[in-house]
C-alpha cells in the first residue's frame, strides 16, 4: 500500500481552520451542486487527489475484510473550552497535553469538528451526527478518532460547545472560567474500525491513520438539530475502498 504523507503546510491548514477552509485563497469548495464532493477535485490543482486519490475517507465500514482488536489507547485531560464557528463546521481546540496511542504510535490531540450526518457508513446506515477527534504526531502523521452520536440523551460537553460557538463564521475564542474534557464524547468501548484514508474535506490528503468507534454515545435531539442548523449537510459521500486493508474489531 502506498502511502502519502501529509505535508506540513496541509497539517497546519487543517489546525489553523478545520475542515472549511473554502473562503481564502484557493477554491470555494462546500457541499452545494456546484461545489459539493463531486467537484472537490476541479475546484482547485491543490484538491486534484480529491478526485484521483485511491486512499480517500470515508468508507462504509461494513467492508472490513480483516478483523482484530486494535492496540488503541487515549490519554485525555479536560481543558479551557475555545470554540469556533468554521463556516461548515463546528470546532473546539484542546489545549496540549492530551493524546492517543495507536499501536506504537502516539498522536497529539488537537481539535474536535462536527459533521451531520456521520461520514463513515455502515452497512449504508449513517448516524445523524459525527465528531473526529484529530491528531498528529511530532513528525506531522495525522490519526483520527471517529465517534458517532445517536439520538438519545443529552451530551453534557456538547451542551457547552452549542452554548459558546456563534451563529456565524468566527475565529477561535477561549471561553473564561468554562472546561472541555474529551473523555465524556466518547463511549466506555473503545473498539475501533481501522484504516488508512484521508481527510474527508479539501486538501483530502492522503496518509491519515483513522480508527472510527465501533459503538455510538448519545446526544439530544435538539443537540443534533443545533449542529444540523450550524452546519447543514456536511458529510462527504463514502469513497472506493480500493483494495485497502479496513480492520473491524472482533
Amino acid at each position: 500500500m502506498k502511502m502519502r504523507l501529509v505535508s506540513g503546510a496541509a497539517l497546519a491548514a487543517l489546525v489553523a481552520t478545520g475542515p472549511a477552509q473554502s473562503a481564502h485563497h484557493k477554491g470555494a469548495y462546500g457541499y452545494g451542486v456546484e461545489n459539493g464532493p463531486e467537484k472537490w477535485g476541479q475546484i482547485a490543482d491543490e484538491y486534484a487527489i480529491c478526485e484521483s486519490g485511491d486512499m480517500q475517507s470515508p468508507i462504509d465500514l461494513a467492508g472490513a475484510n480483516a478483523k482484530g482488536n486494535v492496540a488503541l489507547s487515549v490519554n485525555y485531560s479536560a481543558g479551557p473550552l475555545t470554540v469556533s464557528n468554521k463556516g461548515l463546521t463546528v470546532q473546539a481546540d484542546f489545549a496540549v497535553g492530551s493524546t492517543m496511542t495507536s499501536a506504537d504510535t502516539t498522536f497529539n490531540l488537537i481539535q474536535i469538528h462536527f459533521h451531520t450526518p456521520s461520514e463513515h457508513a455502515i452497512s449504508g446506515k449513517r448516524y445523524p451526527l459525527t465528531g473526529h477527534f484529530v491528531h498528529a504526531t511530532e513528525g506531522g502523521k495525522l490519526g483520527v478518532l471517529g465517534v458517532m452520536f445517536e439520538e438519545g440523551a443529552a451530551n453534557s460537553e456538547l451542551a457547552k460547545i452549542l452554548a459558546a460557538v456563534p451563529a456565524s463564521k468566527s475565529e477561535p475564542k477561549t471561553i473564561t472560567g468554562q472546561s472541555i474534557d474529551p473523555n465524556a464524547m466518547l463511549p466506555a468501548n473503545r473498539a475501533v474500525y481501522r484504516y488508512m484514508g484521508s481527510l474527508t474535506t479539501p486538501p483530502c490528503s492522503e496518509g491519515v491513520n483513522w480508527h472510527v468507534l465501533r459503538d455510538p454515545i448519545t446526544a439530544s435531539a435538539s443537540q443534533i438539530a443545533a449542529f444540523e442548523k450550524l452546519m447543514g449537510d456536511s458529510a462527504r459521500p463514502v469513497r472506493a475502498l480500493n483494495n485497502r486493508l479496513v480492520v473491524a474489531p472482533e
